[in-house]
């Protein structure tokens, strides 16, 4: 099987909400919209992002997107009134989370600032 790209995917019970926040969030608007129902916003930081609408399944998804510095991510978060929970630490970096509108759950991720040894 040749593979030409990969979407992760989200449910979402409300589409306008959904794109007010995705478009805060990646701080930019979608760039398609395929089909009713659906938006997608290709190469955020080289990954591929499709929401969808889906009321029995939204609020159950999982996103994780790596920042170079937390404090500064979560400022612009916060500008835009979006709220993180307190940081976690550990070997790997820092984690800090959000729920979007339908309550699918975004991990902000900072890796460590010395490499990580496996």
């Amino acid at each position: 099987m040749q593979i030409q790209g990969i979407y992760a995917a989200l449910a979402m019970a409300s589409m306008d909400r959904a794109e007010t926040f995705y478009t805060q969030l990646f701080d930019r608007g979608p760039d398609d919209r395929p089909m009713d129902g659906l938006i997608q916003w290709r190469d955020v930081a080289g990954a591929n992002i499709q929401i969808f609408h889906d009321k029995e399944n939204a609020g159950f998804g999982r996103l994780t997107i790596v920042v170079p510095k937390m404090d500064q991510a979560r400022k612009s978060l916060e500008d835009f009134g979006m709220k993180l929970t307190g940081e976690s630490e550990g070997d790997y970096g820092k984690i800090a989370q959000l729920a979007d509108p339908d309550g699918n759950r975004i991990t902000l991720a900072e890796p460590p600032s010395r490499p990580f040894d496996t």
